[in-house]
Parts: structure tokens; sequence; C-alpha cells
């Protein structure tokens, strides 16, 4: 027998606020709250900065998978970063695409990236330094 879900007609499905603690990353500290865009730059910096599967408080879905990059010649690890960091940020609903990806490549060792996250709340640009 399989069972019957009772769920209303009329039900609607709600976001949750995207508001959140204010992190100083310059200070270290944390103050007071912040919401929409600037809580996306923050949601953002912390997706990006945490290796994913490293951390068992987090979802095995949060996160980005950046070490197993080191050695990896750059032909393979420039679009592989633009995959990851579209994949990572995609998870979160409020972000809906993520594009204008630009490498620069002048750093022995390092791959320097700029891109634009596009949220509900407006365009995030963005970079990340990922050693290769």
């Amino acid at each position: 027998m399989i069972p019957q879900s009772s769920f209303p007609e009329d039900f609607e499905i709600e976001e949750q606020p995207s508001r959140n603690y204010k992190m100083n990353l310059e200070k270290k500290f944390i103050n007071g709250h912040t919401d929409e865009l600037e809580a996306m730059k923050q949601v953002i910096y912390k997706i990006l900065n945490t290796e994913r599967y490293e951390y068992v408080i987090y979802s095995w879905n949060y996160g980005i998978e950046l070490t197993d990059l080191y050695g990896e010649p750059v032909t393979y690890v420039c679009p592989e970063i633009e995959r990851r960091i579209t994949e990572a940020l995609t998870q979160d609903s409020r972000i809906i695409s993520v594009d204008a990806f630009s490498f620069d490549l002048s750093e022995k060792r390092k791959v320097h990236v700029t891109f634009i996250a596009n949220t509900i709340f407006g365009n995030v640009e963005l970079e990340r330094t990922v050693n290769i």
C-alpha cells in the first residue's frame, strides 16, 4: 500500500530570508547582520573557501573541490575551475548563474580567476586565486 500525502492544494513555497551575520574579514570578527546582496557576497565567499567533503558539518553539496588541481596542467585547470566554481555556487538557489570568466596566468603556479555571479539580488563581481 502506497501512502497518500495530504498537502493542501493552496500551499505556497516560501524562500527563506537571506539575513545573515555580518563578517568583517579584515578585522576578523562578526558584528551585526546583513541581508540580500551583501549577504550573498558572504555566502559566495564561504562556499569558495570551504573545501568540499572536508568538514563533517557541511553537506556534500556545499563547498568547492580545488585541492586535486595541484600539479595539473593549465590546459586542464582553467576549464575545470570554471566548471567547479559554477557547480559549487549554483547549489544555492539564490544564485541564478555564473559567467564572464577571465583567467590570469601571469604568476607562476597560480591561476587568478575573475567572474560574475548572477543572484536574485543582483550581480556580484568576484575573483579567486587558485594554486596549481
